[in-house]
């Protein structure tokens, strides 16, 4: 049974946040909507233009919102959100990493563009936009949140996701390192770990088979809907989380 939709709580009143891959219909663009309707002023990104400029649109009235597209496989255009995000608002105060990129593949048969497409943009474009974010912080004086999107997969073995599998196990570790070099100005870097978010992109691309094994593998028999997963990022963007930094929050029943 899917719970009902949640009211806001202003957790995030005041806040600048930026959300990377948030033009789809998945995680990306839920949590920027529940970032809107928690009080935050909300820059969306994403690499594809006209969804960016749509979803946009579709999220306008719900507060303070601004689109700049970015390819998180460009240094350049990375450092111009965040400088961006930054120069329109007068400051960031936190960075959620959803972009990212998957497929299946066997490793037998994987080639080294598939391997290091998957790479550059789920692990190594969380990479470049933390540095970039925590270095904005720093220059704001210190404190500030990062939020990044792992997954179980990260922790778990599944045939065909070596690529993806390895980048998400990369962001955790990411996270718990770049959360103790961040420390020291206030910083605080986490992660959630979700598995299996229903939304329509991904019922298109993945097998009623799969969809059905990965639903079963969860304690309620059921995929998470991408503003559950929105939820907890939601809590570690919020001055709700002030004691927590380097952890990786499993939005699953699946973990260590």
């Amino acid at each position: 049974m899917i719970p009902e939709y949640p009211a806001g709580h202003q957790l995030l009143d005041g806040k600048v946040v930026v959300v990377t891959a948030a033009a789809g219909t998945g995680i990306g663009s839920a949590t920027a909507k529940r970032c809107l309707e928690e009080g935050a002023t909300v820059v969306i990104s994403d690499w594809h233009e006209r969804r960016l400029t749509e979803k946009a649109t579709e999220l306008a009235g719900l507060g303070k919102l601004h689109a700049i597209p970015c390819d998180v496989t460009s240094e350049e255009q990375v450092q111009a959100l965040i400088t961006g995000a930054a120069e329109r608002f007068g400051r960031l105060d936190v960075l959620i990493n959803n972009a990212g990129l998957g497929g299946t593949a066997s490793v037998f048969d994987m080639t080294d563009e598939e391997w290091s497409r998957v790479l550059d943009i789920t692990l190594t474009g969380t990479f470049r936009c933390t540095r970039a974010a925590l270095r904005q912080f720093v220059a704001q004086g210190g404190g500030g949140a990062i939020v990044n999107n792992a997954s179980v997969i990260g922790w778990r073995a599944q045939a065909g996701q070596a690529h993806y599998a390895a980048a998400k196990a990369g962001v955790m570790a990411l996270t718990r390192c770049s959360a103790l070099d961040a420390a020291p100005h206030g910083i605080r870097v986490n992660a959630v770990a979700p598995s299996i978010a229903m939304h329509p992109f991904l019922a298109k691309v993945t097998t009623d088979e799969l969809l059905a094994e990965l639903e079963q593998r969860e304690a309620f028999g059921r995929a998470a809907q991408p503003w559950e997963v929105a939820n907890v990022m939601v809590f570690l963007a919020s001055d709700y989380a002030s004691y927590l930094t380097g952890e990786v929050v499993s939005v699953s029943s699946q973990h260590p």
